[in-house]
């Protein structure tokens, strides 16, 4: 369970440094810019906070909330216009979600041939 653990935080870093620093190449506005870069540094937080104390499962629950925010994002800031920020917003929000359950304790159990819920210390 901890190298699953570890390659999830590992990936939420690098998919919210990728959203943060997407503004640099592709055309935005304001409102898309400081989506990006503010729930990608969210995301790549979660995912830092996640590896450096992988019992905090609230960082977990955290990065899925910040990848729905990411998703719809381009309707709820006005963007979906920017075609390649919204594709950004709405690919790294689902991947997001996707890595933040498949790391949540009972996901992670099941995955593991556990069963059950996962016991926390």
């Amino acid at each position: 369970m901890r190298s699953w653990s570890r390659m999830q935080d590992v990936v939420a870093i690098v998919i919210g440094a990728f959203a943060a620093l997407s503004p640099l190449w592709l055309d935005t506005n304001n409102a898309a810019m400081w989506s990006l870069i503010v729930l990608g540094v969210l995301v790549a937080l979660s995912g830092l906070v996640h590896m450096s104390r992988p019992e905090m499962t609230v960082a977990e629950y955290a990065m899925a909330v910040f990848g729905v925010l990411l998703f719809l994002s381009p309707w709820v800031m006005n963007f979906d216009a920017f075609t390649g920020a919204s594709w950004t917003a709405w690919v790294v929000g689902v991947l997001t979600v996707v890595v933040a359950v498949t790391g949540m304790p009972v996901m992670s159990s099941r995955m593991h041939g556990h069963g059950g819920l996962a016991t926390h210390h």
